[in-house]
């Protein structure tokens, strides 16, 4: 927690009569004007989460305050990163078979919280999160620091709010504006928070006492709360906007792979004229969401993301970073590690590339809602390096020049003598081998590849790739990096198209293959979009960049086992006349008028997303025989958090587990024999069936 949240806890709570050590997962103390403070606390985290314990115990601190009732009652955190991380997701499995008695549980503290008879306000820095937000929603008052942000995410674990957020974020503020937050997991930062009506105050961190104090004896501006919510109590104006809303949630999350938006909606729609028929209705479809498979494999989506997180645990030891060449992938690099801390070069020879970069990072820095003075920061960390005169301090260098092996030999030519001696050089490379690039670096052992996928901003996964001669520790101290500047790190081999790219580019490629076999791409995306993939392959190849699809196709075709699809004259042609897709606002689709979203009710041929969708989980098989991944588990975290591969199918090879690894062989021989050795089963189905 911040200096001056700490010092107020602890020496100015006990001078004042107040807070002791921590007992179980709170600390407790009333100050000298009868106000109890309950600073949550959790054991063995950094973070806290609320977790049946967690509920357990604010459950004996309220029966307490209800005997000897306070002035008024506090909650906030006292960790530093923020409120509370939303529920203990660890417990929804134990908790499947009985979870509506629990959740009632869980339901009847937060209700008493509501209904103490004195004033409860909750001090939120930092991020209010799903049951956090919930625990926020059940005070009277929400007094924010300045940074404060609240959003529901469990729509991203297959469920909705389960402990009141439904009811209670309905009848606080808009109900349309509630159900967008609940329905899209998007956060609202302090200033929308103040606006939406979640937030009644804004104040800095060393005001907080005071404005707690204020809103103890009233002394707070009055807010008319429920008005909107007054306005939607006819179920004929929920009905219409909740018709308004499955239309817009069907196009982005259908009911068939996404129920729980469908059923938020519909909970709303039917009982958000009764706050208390919502709140029995809320436990129970809470319940039946938890017992599906998307919850079960959104769950496991989650798990995987922290195993992921455990990969980059460690000091990084790196506090200065050079970024060679400032395109875009140089640019969001550079801007990602200046964001998080790290004092960052970035060296180009254009002026002009890197006038565009700064001014990317600045709108990188608005996006990710950085504040003025944080943003003011970041910038100052970033500085544009035309001469290079970073290299020689510079920790890790990453080379984030063009995909061709004579230009990355020039740039590593010229490091060989800048350099110092334990500094690490990293290549953002996407096809090129990173044992042959490695002989022309300075030192082999301190060289390997760090792969961020576009746009880096907005992409978590970095493959960290070792080559023969990489030291364990250059990689551990790039995986660590990739931690701090807030990224999800796989370890994988150096192998063509290593992991993410040795199954994504087969994919586009079948794909063109179709279209030059006569089907519309209309169809083809259509697919792909039905089985659950965020963008169809067509879309994709497109949003890459065709130029850079074709070029890393074609080092693939050189090194594999077997054949892929070949590679289309067609998107030869069209990368030969510029059209290399979003970025020249003309590929296989126009995209002057932005992303295209194809539709097409025509079905296709019947073995269509076979083809697309099980050379995928062929080439995820090789690359687990070849020991390019260490587990399954990495291979659908990588996909999952690199492409958005259909995350409520918990990854490629937990749907191929899922499908049945007899039948996915036996379908794959099928192709085979209809189509040609690209679809041969590989030799590693046997290994793991």
């Amino acid at each position: 927690m911040t200096g001056a949240v700490m010092e107020f806890l602890g020496e100015e709570l006990r001078e004042m009569g107040g807070a002791g050590p921590r007992e179980g997962n709170w600390r407790a103390g009333r100050d000298a004007d009868g106000i109890l403070w309950l600073a949550m606390d959790c054991e063995g985290s950094g973070t806290n989460v609320i977790s049946r314990k967690v509920l357990e115990e604010l459950d004996a601190h309220l029966d307490a305050a209800q005997q000897d009732m306070p002035k008024a009652l506090v909650i906030r955190s006292a960790k530093e990163g923020g409120f509370a991380a939303g529920a203990d997701i660890s417990e929804f499995k134990d908790v499947a078979d009985n979870a509506e008695e629990l959740l009632r549980e869980g339901h009847a503290v937060l209700d008493k919280l509501a209904a103490l008879k004195c004033p409860t306000i909750c001090v939120v820095h930092g991020a209010a999160l799903g049951g956090g937000f919930e625990m926020a929603l059940a005070c009277d008052i929400r007094i924010g620091v300045r940074g404060a942000s609240f959003a529901f995410p469990e729509v991203q674990l297959g469920l909705h709010p389960g402990l009141g957020g439904t009811f209670r974020s309905t009848q606080l503020i808009d109900p349309v504006e509630a159900m967008t937050l609940m329905l899209t997991g998007k956060s609202a930062h302090t200033k929308k928070a103040k606006s939406l009506g979640l937030l009644d105050a804004v104040v800095e961190e060393r005001h907080v006492a005071a404005a707690v104090k204020a809103a103890a004896n009233g002394e707070l501006e009055e807010r008319e709360r429920g008005l909107k919510a007054r306005a939607f109590s006819l179920a004929t104006a929920r009905s219409y906007a909740a018709r308004q809303m499955r239309s817009q949630t069907e196009a982005k999350a259908p009911k068939e792979h996404y129920p729980a938006p469908h059923a938020l909606i519909d909970l709303w729609e039917e009982h958000g004229g009764d706050p208390a028929a919502m709140q029995k209705a809320e436990i129970a479809s809470f319940g039946r969401l938890l017992q599906t498979d998307t919850s079960k494999n959104l769950q496991r989506a989650f798990f995987l993301r922290q195993r992921l997180r455990g990969n980059a645990k460690g000091e990084d030891d790196i506090a200065h970073v050079h970024v060679i060449g400032a395109g875009a992938m140089g640019a969001e690099i550079a801007t990602m590690a200046a964001i998080r801390g790290k004092q960052v070069t970035l060296g180009d020879t254009s002026a002009e590339a890197l006038g565009r970069a700064v001014k990317m990072a600045g709108e990188i820095c608005d996006a990710k809602h950085l504040s003025g003075i944080d943003k003011r920061d970041a910038l100052d960390r970033l500085m544009p390096d035309p001469e290079g005169y970073g290299i020689g301090a510079a920790d890790l260098i990453i080379e984030a020049g063009p995909e061709k092996m004579e230009i990355k030999q020039k740039i590593y030519d010229g490091l060989k003598s800048r350099m110092k001696k334990d500094a690490i050089l990293a290549s953002n490379t996407s096809s090129l081998p990173l044992d042959d690039l490695a002989t022309h670096a300075p030192d082999a052992a301190q060289f390997a590849g760090l792969h961020f996928f576009n746009p880096v901003s907005k992409v978590d996964l970095v493959e960290v790739i070792t080559g023969a001669d990489t030291a364990p520790q250059t990689t551990a101290r790039l995986a660590a990096f990739c931690g701090a500047i807030g990224k999800l790190p796989v370890h994988v081999g150096d192998y063509p198209g290593f992991l993410v790219n040795r199954a994504l580019v087969p994919y586009m490629m079948e794909a063109m293959t179709l279209m030059d076999e006569g089907v519309p791409k209309e169809v083809i995306d259509g697919a792909a979009l039905r089985f659950g993939m965020p963008m169809g392959p067509v879309t994709l190849a497109d949003y890459v960049g065709l130029d850079i699809g074709l070029h890393v196709a074609e080092s693939l075709a050189e090194g594999l086992e077997k054949p892929m699809a070949p590679i289309s004259q067609t998107l030869r042609d069209k990368v030969k006349a510029g059209e290399t897709g979003k970025k020249a606002g003309k590929g296989f689709y126009d995209w002057s008028d932005g992303t295209p979203h194809p539709e097409s009710d025509e079905e296709g041929p019947a073995d269509l997303t076979d083809r697309l969708i099980l050379p995928m989980l062929d080439a995820c098989v090789e690359v687990l025989r070849r020991d390019v991944v260490a587990a399954e588990d990495d291979i659908d975290a990588a996909m999952i958090f690199a492409t958005g591969w259909a995350p409520f199918r918990g990854g490629p090879m937990h749907y191929a587990r899922a499908r049945g690894i007899d039948e996915i062989q036996k379908r794959l021989k099928e192709l085979e024999a209809a189509h040609g050795p690209r679809f041969a089963p590989d030799p590693g189905w046997q290994k793991i069936g």
